[in-house]
C-alpha cells in the first residue's frame, strides 16, 4: 500500500466523521484498520511512515471528537457567571453557574419548525471563538444617560447530522449582571426563504427550589395587570402561564430574574411550569393554536435573559436589556422631550363647574393647560369627558365603531386652537387613542396630529403580544417618529429594551397600577413594592402617579371621581423616584395639589436620569434608590405595610458639601396620611441617614451641591 493510498484512506476516514456523526463513529473500525494494516507491512521504513500517518489520523479523530463532546463554556468579564452549552443524544443543553454555584442545571433548548419539525437530529457543534464586546452609547430616556456595555460573546454553530441537516447558530452573551442567548437562523440550502416556527420550548431547570415572585396569567390575551404570586418553585401551579419578568430568590442570598430583550418580529415569551421545570411558551398568532412565528430568513429570536446577582438592586441598576438592542434608528432627537403630564380621566375630569361648561371642549382643557403652565408640567393629556372620547366615535364603551375617526375632534373641541394656545404657554398637548381606532387610519391620523401640533399620544387596549401585534407596535413607533410624536402604550406587553432603538417610546403600562383605585382596593403598598423587582426590571413603568388623597387600608373607600390611594403622601412622592417612568403622570385634579405639602417636589422631580444607584433593597419589603440628574440627586424610599427604618450612608455622592431637603412621613400620632414633615440639612458622602418610614410610607430627599 503506497503513501497515496494511505493519504486517501486518511482523508476518507476524517471526512466520514462529520458525515456519520461523532457519536456514531465506530472506534472498532479504526482498530481493525490498524491491525490489518500492520499485518501486511514488510518494511521498517514503510511501517514507520504508516504508523506516523495513523497516529496523525487518530489525533485528528480525537481532536474532532473532543470538539463535538466538550461543552462550549463562556464566562462574564468578571468571571462570576459561567454558561456552558453541550449536546447529547437528545439535543442541546445548557447550564449556568454564579460564583461556582449551579443556578440552572442541565436544561434543553428546543425550537420546532413546521418545515422539518424539531431541530434535534443528532446535533453537531462546530468551531467557536469567544470574543469580548464593549460599547458606549447614550439613551434619551431611562435610568442612565450614558451606558458602558461590556460582555463576552460566542456564536455557536449547530448542525443536524440527520433529518433535514439544518443549521442554526446559538449566540450567547455574558455580562457581569446576567446571561443571554438567542437563536440566529441563517439562510441555507434545502430550506425555503420563509419558515414557520411552531414552538420554542427552552427550559430553565432552576436549582435549590427558589422563591418565585411572578404574575400568573390565564391566557395570552391580557393587559398584564394583576397581583403577584409568591411561592416556592416546587409549589408553583403547573401548566399556568407566567408573565415576565419573573423574580427567583435562591437560598443564601442569590437572585435571578428571567425576561427577554429585543422583542421584534417575533412572538412574546412566557414561562410555564411543566413536569416540574420552567419552560418557555410563545404567544400564538391570532386565530392560530400551533403557529407562533412566520420568519423570513435570516431571522433572529429575541434574547432570553437571565439577570443574576447576589444583590437584587443590581437588577434595577442594570442596562442589560438596552445593551442587547440595536442602536437608535431616529436621526433627529431634538424634538424628544420627556416630562410629566396631566391625565384627567383618572380624577374623573374634575373642573370648577362654576366657570366651565361640561364636556371635552376648549375651556375645559385650557383649565388644565393653565395649571400645567403655572406649575411646570410639560404636557396636558386630552382623553375623554363623561365616558366619551375626544374624537369622533360611534362605538360604545370606548370600543371603536364603524365610523370611528381619531383624526377628527368632537364638535365643540377645536384641537388646532387648543394646541396653539397651549404652545404659547409652553405646554404640549397629548391625546388618548384606542388602538383599534388608530391603526386602520395610522398615516392620515399621524399627519393630522403633526399639523395640529400634538406632541404625543397614549395608544390603548392592545392586550396582545403575538408577532402580529409586536410588528404593529413597531410600525406605530416608526411612523410616529416621522411625525415627531412620542408614544405611551397602555394595555400593552412588557418593555424589552427597544426604547434604545425607538426612543420616542416614552413609557408602557403592563402592570396593575393606581388606575384600579377608581374601582377596587387591590393596589396597596404591598403591591407597589413588588413592581420594581418584577415589571420595572423590563423598563419604563406607567403607574398613574400623583393621587393626593392618601388613605390607610381602613380609611380607603372606592371613589371613581377623586380616588383615594393607599399609603402615605410621602409614599406617593417616593414613587416618582423609585419607579423608572419617563412620562410621569400628575393625574389628580389641579385643586388637589394647590398649597398641598409635597407638590413642590413633584414639580421638581425629573422623569429621566443620568445615573441610578440602589441604596438598599429587599424584594417584597423595601427599596431605597438614588437617581442623579446633572449634579443633583433624588433619593426615594418606600416600604410595604410594615414600619421600618433604613439606615445608610450617602457614599454615592462625589466629594464636597451638599444641602438636602427631606420630605418625611408625619409622626405615627398623626392620623392624616396626607401630612408630612419637611426639613433641610447640610451633609456629605459620609453622612449617615436614618429613613424612618411609616406603614405604607416613604421618604424623598432632594440633594444639591453647595456652590
Amino acid at each position: 500500500m503506497g503513501n497515496g493510498q494511505l493519504a486517501a484512506i486518511f482523508i476518507q476516514g476524517v471526512c466520514c466523521v462529520p458525515r456519520y456523526g461523532f457519536y456514531f463513529f465506530e472506534i472498532s473500525f479504526i482498530s481493525a484498520y490498524i491491525w490489518l494494516y500492520l499485518s501486511v507491512s514488510n518494511h521498517l521504513t514503510m511501517l514507520t511512515l504508516k504508523k506516523s500517518a495513523l497516529l496523525i489520523f487518530l489525533l485528528a479523530f480525537g481532536q474532532l471528537n473532543a470538539l463535538a463532546k466538550k461543552p462550549v463554556t463562556i464566562t462574564s468579564p468578571d468571571a462570576k457567571i459561567k454558561f456552558s452549552l453541550s449536546t447529547n443524544a437528545k439535543g442541546l443543553y445548557y447550564k449556568v453557574f454564579y460564583k461556582g454555584v449551579l443556578m440552572v442545571d442541565e436544561s434543553p433548548l428546543r425550537i420546532t419548525f413546521k418545515e422539518g419539525g424539531m431541530f434535534n437530529h443528532t446535533l453537531f457543534i462546530g468551531a467557536t471563538k469567544i470574543e469580548k464586546l464593549t460599547e458606549d452609547y447614550e439613551l434619551v430616556t431611562g435610568k442612565a444617560s450614558k451606558v458602558h456595555s461590556e460582555c463576552n460573546r460566542v456564536i455557536i454553530p449547530v448542525t443536524e447530522q440527520g433529518g433535514a441537516k439544518r443549521t442554526l447558530n446559538v449566540e450567547v452573551r455574558i455580562f457581569n449582571d446576567g446571561a443571554a442567548f438567542r437563536y440566529v437562523i441563517p439562510k441555507q440550502k434545502g430550506w425555503p426563504a420563509a419558515v414557520n416556527i411552531t414552538d420554542e420550548v427552552n427550559s430553565f431547570n432552576l436549582t435549590q427550589n427558589p422563591k418565585v415572585t411572578a404574575l400568573l396569567r390565564e391566557n395570552y390575551t391580557t393587559s398584564h395587570e394583576g397581583i403577584y404570586t409568591k411561592t416556592k418553585l416546587n409549589d408553583l401551579k403547573e401548566d399556568t402561564l407566567i408573565d415576565l419578568p419573573a423574580l427567583f430568590e435562591y437560598p443564601k442570598g442569590l437572585y435571578m430574574a428571567i425576561t427577554e430583550a429585543a422583542l421584534r418580529d417575533y412572538a412574546g415569551m412566557y414561562l410555564m411550569k411543566h413536569n416540574g421545570a420552567l419552560q418557555t411558551r410563545l404567544s400564538p398568532l391570532p386565530r392560530q393554536t400551533e403557529l407562533k412565528v412566520k420568519a423570513t430568513l435570516p431571522h433572529n429570536s429575541p434574547w432570553r435573559v437571565m439577570m443574576i446577582s447576589d444583590k437584587p438592586g443590581a437588577f434595577i441598576e442594570s442596562n442589560i436589556l438596552t445593551n442587547l438592542n440595536e442602536p437608535c434608528k431616529i436621526k433627529d432627537l431634538s424634538w424628544l422631550k420627556p416630562g410629566k403630564t396631566t391625565f384627567p380621566w383618572w380624577n374623573g375630569d374634575v373642573v370648577p363647574d362654576s366657570i366651565n361648561a361640561p364636556g371635552n371642549n376648549y375651556v375645559t382643557n385650557m383649565y388644565y393647560v393653565d395649571f400645567c403652565a403655572k406649575y411646570g408640567i410639560e404636557y396636558h393629556s386630552v382623553v375623554e369627558y363623561g365616558l366619551h372620547e375626544w374624537y369622533v366615535n360611534d362605538g360604545a364603551g370606548f370600543q371603536p365603531g364603524p365610523n370611528s375617526d381619531p383624526s377628527k375632534a368632537v364638535p365643540g373641541l377645536d384641537m388646532q386652537q387648543l394646541c396653539d394656545s397651549a404652545a404659547k404657554k409652553g405646554v404640549g398637548i397629548r391625546v388618548w387613542v384606542h388602538f383599534y381606532a388608530l391603526y386602520p387610519k395610522l398615516d392620515e391620523t399621524f399627519a393630522q396630529y403633526e399639523k395640529w401640533g400634538i406632541k404625543g399620544l397614549m395608544c390603548d387596549f392592545m392586550d396582545r403580544d403575538d408577532q402580529e401585534m409586536v410588528n404593529m407596535q413597531e410600525e406605530i413607533l416608526q411612523k410616529a417618529a416621522l411625525h415627531h410624536l412620542h408614544i405611551q402604550f397602555h394595555g400593552a406587553y412588557k418593555p424589552t429594551g427597544t426604547s434604545r432603538t425607538y426612543p420616542n417610546e416614552f413609557t408602557r403600562e403592563g402592570t396593575l397600577n393606581y388606575e384600579n383605585d377608581k374601582w377596587s382596593d387591590v393596589v396597596t403598598p404591598d403591591a407597589d413594592i413588588d413592581i420594581p423587582f418584577t415589571r420595572m426590571l423590563a423598563g419604563s413603568t406607567d403607574y398613574h402617579l400623583g393621587g393626593f388623597h392618601a388613605a390607610s387600608a381602613r380609611q380607603f373607600k372606592v371613589h371613581y371621581t377623586r380616588p383615594f390611594v393607599q399609603g402615605t403622601r410621602c409614599h406617593m412622592l417616593a414613587m416618582y423616584v423609585v419607579l423608572e417612568n419617563n412620562l410621569g403622570m400628575v393625574c389628580d385634579d389641579p385643586q388637589a395639589y394647590i398649597n398641598q405639602p409635597g407638590f413642590d417636589f413633584i414639580q421638581q422631580v425629573p422623569t429621566t436620569w443620568d445615573e441610578t444607584r440602589v441604596i438598599d433593597a429587599k424584594p417584597g419589603k423595601w427599596l431605597a434608590i438614588a437617581r442623579r440628574k446633572g449634579n443633583e440627586w433624588y433619593v426615594g424610599a418606600i416600604t410595604n405595610h410594615e414600619v421600618r427604618t433604613i439606615t445608610h450612608t450617602l457614599d454615592f455622592l462625589p466629594d464636597g458639601k451638599y444641602t438636602a431637603e427631606f420630605y418625611s412621613d408625619a409622626p405615627a400620632t398623626d392620623p392624616d396620611l396626607n401630612h408630612l414633615t419637611k426639613g433641610t440639612k447640610q451633609l456629605d458622602k459620609h453622612t449617615v441617614i436614618n429613613m424612618i418610614l411609616a406603614a405604607g410610607g416613604g421618604q424623598v430627599i432632594h440633594i444639591k451641591p453647595i456652590k
